[in-house]
């Protein structure tokens, strides 16, 4: 408990400092802890856990680890340049009915490609993937790279992970295995220190995602980046905000029209596509206003919309691809701003439960930075409190929702209306 107030104050410190959000700060102050090694962990491997973009971040550790510096510094590659060169921002709102619910999801960083694969690819970095059926024949490879001392990122399903408790619907999620030491592997993830759990564990985890069963992605030996791909990845993402991703009648959801869309449905007073149809009840309007503010703040993403570290990349970019990319970068850290006050008026003091909601949050991923595993239990009773809190969820009244889904629209019709000018910049 101790442990969990000291971080908190920490995070509180540089709120005030920064003028950051919670979320943003939290993820810098576990960037500045350095724990003690542990000896089973691979050679070299930096502190675990911390960052803005969990990718980016557990991505630029493989890379530190394995020695790879960026061509343009000389210097490890920073998380802000592996988020744009995997693509950066992206945008997509989707609302999903079905018979007994309605759920709505938001993502914000780039999409569909697999993100650490286009960032190793833009900079040039060699690597190798493996994929098997058997779980046998998965661990064998497992071991063979780690007895290479070469990290294995590998994709799992997060909620079977016993600090990602969750609904069990196969979320794929990377972490990084950077020890074995007999039945224990070492993982990063979210936590500060090396995560140690046993094999079986793992195993079960990285069984459980049947799209990426067994998936390991691991840098080839020697591998060595040439100069990024920094204009690719930066026309990449200015035309999936723009224009067709996918191809088909899906792209609707997705980039500026997906964001139109969001702004249009939540400022709909009577349409039945609109927020105050769609999520009538008590508990479908406590979900999905608690949904929102997840997908903008911590899930799919970074918190701003994955915009702050974009704008960091934009900046750092700038030198070589163009000074105009830091006129982008700016209007990006404000369209951060609207989406995270967007993400903030979700949880509205008008619901109470939605103020336990955030109260929960942030226990959460206290727990999950600074004990991991060993909070499980703590974990799983948050995880089944904030499902029970849906049900428990208090009516507005007529006017309530209207000036909460004004409130709402206004911020994100505010957050479109910056990303215009700003990806209009980025395609100078």
């Amino acid at each position: 408990m101790t442990e969990n107030k000291t971080f908190k104050r920490l995070v509180r410190e540089r709120m005030a400092r920064t003028g950051e959000a919670y979320t943003t700060a939290r993820r810098h102050v576990l960037a500045a802890v350095a724990p003690p090694v542990d000896p089973a962990v691979l050679p070299g491997y930096p502190a675990t856990g911390g960052g803005v973009h969990h990718d980016s971040a557990l991505l630029a550790r493989v890379l530190r680890q394995a020695g790879v510096v960026a061509p343009h510094s000389g210097e490890p590659y920073s998380e802000a340049m592996l988020a744009g060169l995997g693509g950066g921002i992206g945008f997509l709102y989707a609302i999903f009915e079905y018979t007994e619910l309605t759920t709505m999801t938001i993502v914000t960083q780039h999409h569909p490609d697999p993100f650490i694969p286009a960032a190793l690819r833009r900079a040039g970095v060699e690597y190798e993937i493996r994929q098997t059926g058997s779980a046998k024949v998965a661990e064998r490879h497992l071991r063979e790279v780690l007895g290479e001392g070469r990290a294995a990122v590998c994709r799992v399903d997060r909620h079977e992970l016993p600090w990602h408790p969750g609904l069990p619907f196969g979320d794929a999620y990377e972490i990084a295995v950077i020890g074995l030491d007999g039945d224990s592997a070492y993982l990063d993830d979210e936590r500060v220190t090396p995560e140690r759990v046993p094999v079986s564990t793992l195993m079960a985890a990285w069984s459980r995602h049947r799209k990426g069963k067994h998936h390991l992605l691991a840098l080839r030996p020697g591998a060595r980046g040439i100069a990024p791909g920094i204009r690719d990845a930066i026309a990449t993402t200015a035309a999936h905000l723009t224009g067709p991703v996918l191809g088909n009648s899906f792209d609707v959801n997705m980039g500026l029209s997906g964001m139109r869309r969001l702004v249009t449905q939540l400022g709909d007073a009577t349409g039945k596509k609109s927020w105050s149809a769609r999520f009538a009840s008590p508990a479908a309007l406590f979900s999905a206003l608690a949904r929102l503010h997840v997908c903008l703040e911590i899930e799919y993403g970074s918190p701003g919309a994955t915009r702050p570290v974009y704008a960091d990349f934009l900046d750092e970019a700038a030198p070589l691809a163009g000074a105009h990319l830091t006129e982008a970068a700016a209007l990006y850290r404000e369209a951060a701003t609207a989406w995270s006050e967007l993400a903030e008026a979700a949880l509205t003091p008008a619901i109470p439960q939605l103020t336990r909601f955030g109260e929960i949050l942030e226990e959460h991923m206290t727990l999950q930075a600074t004990q991991g595993s060993a909070a499980a239990e703590r974990l799983g009773a948050l995880a089944a409190e904030s499902y029970d809190l849906a049900g428990k969820a208090e009516p507005l009244t007529g006017q309530e929702r209207a000036d909460l889904f004004a409130r709402l629209a206004g911020h994100a019709a505010r957050a479109l209306e910056l990303e215009t000018r700003a990806v209009a910049v980025l395609g100078d």
